[in-house]
């Protein structure tokens, strides 16, 4: 191009316009033909690359989690879940309304997904009581499992149903212990012998009383295992023990909640509620 820029003076033919037009021309039919060959690798390599995504998510099992490196112990939480500034610290004071309302309307809100009627409408299966519910296809509704209904007045006393406060008005608290899930997890290689809570005071033995579980004895009935998984398994909860404390004297202790079973670990020191839960029970007035 820079000879058609150069100026020949009068030596300049009539070729040379010609000549000047036609370098022109290839220049922009070559900057096309570039254009023209990018869109196309892009379009195809984002087309084979679509294509594998495709084919590696059609060869994936939805109700198989995609990652298998999960616990094989559970973790156990507890509820009211109020946390200090490293512990679990479950503090309240009788004399003060909103402190114990605060208690309960967290307890209340935890309980919501197990109403009795919410639960007897999305869970009508009969389940054999103290056996595992294996199911090895998908006969319920819409191509998913059957889950046990856990109502709400299962937990007695602590149910919310007859005392809303929990005991929080007073001196003989509530607390709810939740196991969580495991994909098909079974706790137990026994079937007479299912998972319990047990709660121990580690300090401030004088100031409780007595320890109470509901459901009887503290047990997690097996037919709530295992669990398959959230697609499966849509409306299943998880089993639940409430604990009440009669708490005396100096009113306050450290306790902790254990879920019983020869397959759940609980000394994982890298994992403080593998197993357990740790927490501080504490009434003021």
């Amino acid at each position: 191009m820079a000879y058609c820029n150069s100026k020949r003076g009068a030596a300049t033919t009539n070729m040379e316009p010609l000549l000047c037009a036609l370098l022109k021309n290839n220049s922009l039919t070559f900057t096309v033909y570039i254009s023209l060959y990018y869109v196309a690798f892009y379009v195809v390599m984002t087309a084979l690359f679509s294509l594998a995504i495709w084919v590696l998510m059609y060869t994936l099992d939805p109700y198989t989690p995609d990652y298998q490196d999960r616990l094989s112990s559970p973790g156990v939480m507890v509820w009211p879940d109020t946390y200090g500034e490293e512990d679990i610290e479950i503090t309240y004071n009788t004399s003060d309304k909103a402190s114990c309302m605060k208690m309960s309307n967290i307890l209340h809100k935890f309980l919501k997904p197990y109403n009795d009627t919410t639960q007897h409408e999305c869970n009508k299966y009969n389940c054999t009581k103290g056996k595992y519910f294996i199911q090895k296809t998908f006969l319920a509704p819409h191509h998913t499992k059957w889950s046990c209904p856990f109502p709400q007045s299962m937990l007695g006393a602590c149910s919310g149903l007859e005392d809303p406060m929990f005991g929080y008005n007073g001196t003989m608290p509530c607390v709810i212990i939740k196991m969580n899930r495991i994909i098909n997890f079974l706790p137990s290689n026994h079937t007479d012998l299912p998972p319990y809570v047990n709660c121990t005071i580690l300090d401030g033995q004088h100031n409780v009383e007595k320890i109470e579980y509901f459901p009887d004895r503290g047990i997690l009935d097996l037919s709530y295992f295992p669990y398959y998984g959230k697609l499966a398994q849509p409306s299943y909860v998880n089993p639940l023990v409430a604990v009440r404390f009669s708490l005396v004297g100096g009113k306050q202790a450290k306790i902790q909640c254990r879920v019983v079973s020869d397959k759940i670990s609980y000394e994982n020191i890298h994992d403080p509620y593998e197993g357990k839960v740790i927490f501080y029970l504490k009434v003021t007035k």
